[in-house]
C-alpha cells in the first residue's frame, strides 16, 4: 500500500467545489485537543462567522461534525415528533430526502409537488397549509442541486408563519453564494454544507436554530431519537464561553479549514460574494448560448452557482463527461432522476466560480463536442 496522491482537477460539478489554497494550508496546522483553550477560542469565533455568513444573531448557530446531510438531519431529528403533520415541498432530490426524514421520524409528510427545474409554488404551498390547519412545520430547499432552481425562501416563510407553522429550509447550495437573510426573513431551523460556496472541504454542516424552533425542541413531548444530533446534548459542547462539555472529537483540523474560510469570506465581503457568483453565471451562460446549449430553469429562477443545461442532441453523456476529466482534469456533474442522461450540472462554487474556470469549461466542451 502506498500514499495516495490525487490528480489535480477543476471541480465545476454540483459539489465538492475546489477548496482555496489557503483553507488546504490550514488544515495542515497542528492538530489540538478538542477542549484547548486554544480551540474553544477558534470555536466561538467560528460561530460568530456563521453568524454572519447567515445573516443572524442566532446563539444556536453551529458546524454540525459532519455533511449536509447531518445537518438535514439535525433539523428532522430535533424538530419532527411522531404524529407531527408536516408540509414538504418536492421540486428535486433533495425535497424527496427531506420526506424520507420526515417519515423516519415518524412524522406525516403532506407534500407539494412542483416540476423538477421549477421553483416551489408559493400558491401550492398556501393551498396544503389551509387544508392541514393542524401542520406543524414547512420544510423546503431554497436552491435545489440537482435542478439549480432556487425558490422564495422570504416569502415561503411568511407563508408558514402565517398558518402557525415553524420553517425547515435546506440551504446546502445557496449559503455564501445566493442572497440568505435568516433573521430578516425569519427563517426558524436552516442547514447548509461547507464544500459548495463557502470554498472548504466536504463533512462540516453548518446550522442555525431560532428562539421558536428552539421552543419546540425543549417542549418535545419525546426523546429526540439520535443521540448525535440531540441538540440539548451537542449545544453543551459547542455552547458559549471556555466551559464546554465533552460531547464528541470534534474534526479539530476540518474546523481550521471551515475558520479560514470563514476569513476570506468575511475579508470578500458576503455581498460581493453573491454578486460574484451572479456575474461569473452570466460570463458562463452567455458562453454556453453561443454554442447553442439551453438551460433546464428558466431565467427567474435560475441558481447562479449551479447551472443545469440540456445536452445537445448526438452527444453522448458519458463519453463527454469523461473526455473532459481525462483530457481536461474537469470534472461537471451528470443529472439526477428524471434528467439522468438529459442535462449536465456545471457548478460555479466559491473557489471555483472564477473567470479561467469558465474559459477552461467553454473551451474544454467546445473541443469536445466538435469530437
Amino acid at each position: 500500500m502506498k500514499s495516495f496522491n490525487p490528480p489535480v482537477r477543476t471541480l465545476m460539478g454540483p459539489g465538492p467545489s475546489d477548496v482555496h489554497p489557503r483553507i488546504l494550508s490550514a488544515m495542515a496546522r497542528p492538530t489540538i485537543g478538542h477542549l484547548d483553550p486554544a480551540f474553544v477560542m477558534m470555536m466561538d469565533e467560528t460561530k460568530e462567522a456563521l453568524k454572519y455568513v447567515f445573516k443572524t444573531e442566532n446563539e444556536l448557530t453551529m458546524p454540525i461534525s459532519a455533511p449536509g446531510s447531518a445537518g438535514m438531519e439535525t433539523c428532522f431529528a430535533n424538530l419532527v415528533e411522531p404524529g407531527d403533520k408536516v408540509v414538504v415541498c418536492i421540486n428535486g432530490v433533495f425535497g424527496m430526502r427531506m420526506k424520507e426524514n420526515i417519515t423516519r421520524f415518524g412524522g406525516e409528510a403532506i407534500v407539494v409537488e412542483d416540476d423538477w427545474g421549477s421553483a416551489v409554488s408559493t400558491d401550492k404551498v398556501e393551498q396544503a397549509l389551509s387544508e392541514n390547519a393542524d401542520a406543524k412545520i414547512l420544510a423546503f430547499v431554497h436552491a435545489e442541486t440537482s435542478t439549480g432552481a432556487i425558490s422564495d425562501a422570504k416569502a415561503l416563510c411568511k407563508i408558514a408563519h402565517d398558518n402557525d407553522c415553524i420553517t425547515i429550509v435546506d440551504a446546502v447550495t445557496s449559503l455564501g453564494g445566493s442572497e440568505l437573510r435568516v433573521d430578516e426573513w425569519e427563517i426558524d431551523a436552516i442547514y447548509s454544507g461547507t464544500q459548495k460556496c463557502l470554498s472548504a472541504m466536504p463533512g462540516i454542516s453548518p446550522v442555525s436554530f431560532n428562539e421558536r424552533a428552539l421552543s419546540k425542541v425543549k417542549n418535545r413531548q419525546t426523546p429526540t431519537t439520535s443521540w448525535f444530533l440531540d441538540l440539548n446534548l451537542v449545544m453543551g459542547y459547542w455552547g458559549k464561553g471556555a466551559k464546554r462539555t465533552y460531547h464528541h472529537t470534534a474534526p479539530v483540523n476540518t474546523l481550521y479549514g471551515l475558520h479560514e474560510s470563514l476569513v476570506m469570506l468575511s475579508d470578500e465581503g458576503l455581498e460581493n460574494s453573491w454578486q460574484r457568483h451572479q456575474t461569473n453565471h452570466e460570463l458562463l451562460r452567455d458562453g454556453l448560448e453561443a454554442m447553442g446549449i439551453s438551460f433546464l430553469v428558466d431565467k427567474q429562477s435560475r441558481l447562479p452557482q449551479l447551472n443545469s443545461v440540456f445536452i445537445p442532441d448526438g452527444a453522448d453523456d458519458a463519453k463527454v463527461r469523461a473526455a473532459l476529466l481525462n483530457d481536461y482534469n474537469l470534472e461537471i456533474g451528470a443529472g439526477l432522476g428524471a434528467y439522468a442522461g438529459k442535462v449536465w450540472r456545471i457548478g460555479l462554487m466559491g473557489y471555483s466560480s472564477r473567470k479561467e474556470n469558465i474559459t477552461l469549461c467553454l473551451a474544454a466542451l467546445k473541443q469536445t463536442l466538435e469530437k
